[in-house]
Order: C-alpha cells, then sequence, then structure tokens
C-alpha cells in the first residue's frame, strides 16, 4: 500500500477529513465565485443566517443536462483513448516487477477534443456557455456520480484485479481512499488512470479554460486580456502535459498511488472544479491589464511553464538513454543505486544529480507553482479566493516531495543518503 509520511493517527485524521470536507467544498467553492462575487465574506455571512440548511438549499441538484454533458464528453474520450492510434510506451516496472504498456495518444485526443468542441461552438450546433450554466449541476453530478465510481473500483479491486500490483491493506477506509490496484483496466487496453487522470481530468481543464473563455465573450461581447493571458497559460499548460504524457505515466500519480478516492476523485472532480478556478472567477470580474502588463504575465508564465517542461524532459532524457546524453552541455553527473523489488529481484536505477535536478530533488515543482500564479495573477488582487489553486497546489507538492523522499529512501536505503548528500535541497535551492 502507499506510504504515509505522517503518523497515523495524523494521517487517519487526514484521510477522513478530505472524504467529508472535500465533496461539499467544491459546491461552497463553485457558489462563492458564481454567485457571491468571489466573496468569501458574503459567503460565510450567507451561513452564518443559514446554517447547515443553507449548504442544502444552494448545492445543486444534479440535473439531466448535466449527466448528459457529463456522459456525452466522457464516452467521447474514452473512444479517443481506444481508437486512435499512438506509439507503444512501457511504463516503470512496478513494485510487483510488471511493466504496464501504454498507447501514446493523448496529444491527438487533445487536439481532436479542442477542435470538436470549438467546432460545435462555431457551427451553432453546441454553445459551451451551456456548460457554464449549468456547471454547479455538473460539479454534483461529478461528485456523486465519482464517488460511486471509487466504490465500483475497491470492489473490482477485491473481485478482479488487473494484475498482481493490488491488495487490501484490511481497512476498509484506507483501502477506499488510497485505492486497491495500482493498473486497474477494463479488458486489455483500457487503462482507469490514463482515463481519469489524463483524459477526463486534465483534458476537461482545457475544455473549462475555453468555456469560461467563450461564456465572458458572450456575457461583454468581448473577452478581456486578463482572461485571455489566463486562458492561454492553462492552455499552454495543458498542452505541455499532452505533449509530456508519456513521462507523465512514470510519476508518482501513475507508478506509485493507487486507484482510489485520492487520485481518481480528485482527478474527475477536484481538477475540473478547483484547477480552474481562476478562469471562472474571471468570468464576472473581468480585469483590463493593459497590453504591456498583460505580455510581461503572459512571458513570465509561458518561460515558467517550459522550464517545467525542460526539468522533466531532461531527466526523461536520462532515464531514455541509461546516462548516455549531454545535460546543460555536458555528461550528467549521477548516482547508480540498486534496489530489490518485492519479489526479490535486485536491480538498479540512475539517478540524476546535475542540470536541473543538481539544483534540489524536486526543483522541477517551483516552476509548476509559479506558472500557476502567472495564470491567476491576471486576477489582480480584489479577491484571495482566485488564489486558492496555487495554495492548493504549493501544499500538495511540498507534501508530494516529502512523500516521494521517504519512498526512495526506503527503496534506495544509502544510495539515497548519498544522493540527498549530493542534491542537499529538496524543493527550492538554498531554502528548503
Amino acid at each position: 500500500m502507499a506510504e504515509t509520511v505522517h503518523s497515523p493517527i495524523v494521517t487517519y485524521a487526514s484521510m477522513l477529513s478530505l472524504l467529508a470536507f472535500c465533496p461539499p467544498f467544491v459546491i461552497l467553492l463553485w457558489y462563492t465565485m458564481v454567485h457571491q462575487d468571489g466573496s468569501v465574506t458574503k459567503t460565510f455571512g450567507y451561513f452564518w443566517e443559514n446554517g447547515v440548511q443553507g449548504l442544502i438549499d444552494i448545492w445543486p441538484r444534479p440535473s439531466m443536462i448535466a449527466w448528459k454533458i457529463i456522459f456525452c464528453y466522457g464516452a467521447f474520450e474514452a473512444a479517443l483513448q481506444l481508437l486512435l492510434p499512438g506509439r507503444r510506451v512501457e511504463g516503470p516496472i512496478s513494485p510487483s516487477g510488471n511493466r504496464p504498456v501504454y498507447k501514446a495518444n493523448g496529444l491527438a485526443a487533445y487536439f481532436v477534443t479542442l477542435a470538436t468542441y470549438l467546432g460545435l461552438w462555431w457551427f451553432g450546433i453546441f454553445n459551451p456557455a451551456i456548460v457554464y450554466d449549468h456547471l454547479g449541476e455538473i460539479f454534483s453530478a461529478l461528485i456523486f456520480g465519482s464517488l460511486i465510481f471509487c466504490v465500483l473500483l475497491y470492489i473490482k479491486g477485491h473481485v478482479a484485479p488487473s494484475s498482481s500490483d493490488s491488495g487490501s491493506c484490511g481497512n476498509l477506509i484506507i483501502d477506499f481512499y488510497w485505492g486497491m490496484e495500482l493498473y486497474p483496466r477494463i479488458g486489455k487496453n483500457f487503462d482507469i488512470k490514463v482515463f481519469t487522470n489524463c483524459r477526463f481530468g486534465m483534458m476537461s481543464w482545457a475544455v473549462l479554460a475555453v468555456t469560461y473563455c467563450i461564456k465572458q465573450y458572450e456575457i461583454n461581447g468581448k473577452v478581456s486580456d486578463s482572461m485571455l493571458v489566463n486562458t492561454i497559460l492553462m492552455l499552454v499548460y495543458v498542452t505541455k502535459f499532452f505533449w509530456w504524457e508519456a513521462g507523465y505515466w512514470n510519476t508518482m500519480d501513475i507508478a506509485h498511488d493507487r486507484a482510489g478516492f485520492y487520485i481518481c476523485w480528485g482527478c474527475l472532480v477536484w481538477v475540473p472544479s478547483v484547477y480552474t478556478s481562476p478562469g471562472m472567477y474571471l468570468v464576472n470580474h473581468p480585469v483590463e491589464l493593459g497590453t504591456q502588463l498583460a505580455i510581461y504575465i503572459l512571458v513570465a508564465g509561458i518561460l515558467c511553464i517550459y522550464i517545467n517542461y525542460d526539468c522533466d524532459r531532461q531527466r526523461q532524457e536520462f532515464r531514455r538513454t541509461n546516462g548516455k546524453c549531454s545535460v546543460w552541455g555536458r555528461a550528467p553527473s549521477k548516482i547508480v543505486a540498486s534496489y530489490t523489488t518485492t519479489s526479490g529481484e535486485t536491480k538498479s536505477s540512475l539517478l540524476l544529480t546535475s542540470g536541473w535536478w543538481g539544483l534540489a530533488r524536486h526543483f522541477h515543482y517551483v516552476p509548476e507553482i509559479l506558472s500557476a500564479f502567472f495564470w491567476t495573477v491576471p486576477a489582480l488582487f480584489d479577491n484571495f479566493l482566485a488564489y486558492f489553486y496555487v495554495i492548493f497546489l504549493t501544499i500538495l507538492l511540498f507534501d508530494r516531495a516529502k512523500r516521494d523522499d521517504d519512498r526512495c529512501r526506503s527503496k534506495y536505503g544509502k544510495y539515497w543518503k548519498l544522493y540527498c548528500e549530493k542534491v542537499k535541497y529538496r524543493i527550492i535551492p538554498g531554502i528548503y
């Protein structure tokens, strides 16, 4: 099962809190952004007067149109995942010695999705503003539908696991939260985590970014420069993600975190609601930055996204060539680390200690957090709720860095200690 980096009591309390509070928070965020001008004070005042009944009153009931939108979108993305051609990609060897095989067609699916969505709007077949107008109902349907989906994943993990990388820790809540299977599939070719994380979650980020832009145009007859900067930067980031999707399959999300509430519900609900929230706020709060400031923010954001991409590209190229590549114009510095799989087999990995990865063990999180800041800052500072995603992302990545360090320390032992002596900082060079 997934390793914990906090005490068992803290870990258990955190799981129960997230299970209990994440679903209503999604609705509260949407309600505050859309109906209370992004003002936490106004929302607090509403609940001060109405109590728990107030939450029941504002919680949108999942409508038939919401279910139809979700079903059509999900079915379309599943079809693209299965049918579009793509090169064969092997994932990393799992703790049980399995090596998953994927079809890398994410970038094609991304462009087909955006072209289809914009085409439906352009030719008057479907107005994306309808998605915004029913956003609360869609989020509500996703909350309940995804909880049922996670229950089905839990049952599948017990009765029909897809590989030997599965199992129970004996605690129902922990199994449900962290998941039972590392690589759950339907049949041989439909990878569930690729669907939830990439084709539904990340794809919805781009679709909703475009939706918010179109909705603002429908309301005001124009798109503000702040919305343009926000939308362009988010689309550049998601484009980068799908360009690099095969690399994502080597990350902690896919290769180490099992398919449970934490990953799957998060990608199905949290990504489309929270990750897109700066754009959701800007729909009704257009800000005119002026050409110069808009360009400065846009360039800074694109630079951060590029650095984040180049960090991942550098490590991916290092792994692909087994260390026989150039890093910043010279031979890479590395540590050869051996480890033992759960089946008792001894294997080795190369740990890169130069280039971006010589600055800090998780330096790539710095430009990722800054990218989020730059696509949020067009909202300026009238309302701090627009920055919730930046704050959340910072906490998430710092916690993920600690979990990854602890996992690697357990996996590599003395080699990880040597690595940490060579690359001293966890995330921020010279500071942390």
